[in-house]
């Protein structure tokens, strides 16, 4: 009867559920638990193995440039990180209200880690995150346009959680990828998250966006509901090194 019901969870797809109903019978303590005591157990581990399936689709989704954590995060480097700061966004509370991080430094700073670990947190929280080098992403988009897909890629974005933007500005944006940036800000101000990564200090974005018009408005929406974070030391490589 019992290799009949754990044939059947299998069916149902009740693998955490299966999983744990192997362990009690292999371990002969069935009757070390009441009949409510054996089924919470059962639903609690099928509740921990879909809650870890999602995080795995999430995680897997994102496409994080660096497999990061939070706990992973290295404050002992003069790096000009604020590990109170850090510690603030464990809870994600700044996707509730739709607020914005801003991550700047020279390069080998780890910046990509940073991003990625936050990018990661929210994961673990249930929100959809999409990470993307900067260049890349508008590239892809450019392409979009031509092939008649670039809705369907935009709203693609526009249904993520968070948005993470790396190596943002490492060359001028022209004035196709200047509108796109625009589009892309205007879908979320206010109303969902982006986490920017980028070699060039806030007070330069303004020069690489080649439509003075939207540079105006995107920093201004930017800028205005967002964390800065100014990384600035040595390069973590070269310490390596």
């Amino acid at each position: 009867m019992n290799e009949v019901t754990l044939e059947k969870m299998g069916k149902l797809r009740l693998f955490g559920m299966q999983e744990s109903f192997k362990g009690i019978l292999a371990s002969k303590s069935c009757r070390e638990f009441t009949t409510d005591q054996l089924l919470a157990m059962l639903v609690q581990a099928e509740w921990e193995d879909h809650e870890n399936r999602k995080i795995h689709r999430l995680m897997k989704n994102a496409k994080f440039r660096y497999q990061a954590s939070l706990e992973g995060i290295d404050y002992l480097h003069p790096r000009n990180l604020d590990k109170n700061q850090m510690l603030r966004f464990v809870d994600c509370n700044y996707l509730k209200k739709a607020e914005n991080i801003l991550v700047t430094g020279a390069t080998g700073l780890g910046k990509s880690y940073i991003i990625s670990a936050l990018g990661s947190q929210a994961c673990m929280m249930g929100y959809r995150v999409m990470y993307r080098n900067t260049q890349k992403l508008f590239n892809a988009l450019k392409l979009a346009r031509v092939d008649g897909s670039y809705l369907k890629e935009m709203k693609k974005i526009e249904k993520q959680d968070l948005l993470i933007l790396d190596d943002f500005a490492l060359q001028p944006l022209d004035s196709l990828a200047s509108l796109t940036l625009m589009e892309i800000i205007e879908d979320r101000f206010a109303l969902k998250s982006i986490i920017i990564g980028s070699q060039l200090p806030l007070e330069k974005w303004y020069e690489v966006i080649t439509e003075k018009s939207v540079a105006d408005a995107v920093l201004d929406r930017l800028l205005t509901t967002s964390y800065k974070i100014i990384l600035k030391g040595e390069s973590m490589r070269r310490k390596k090194c």
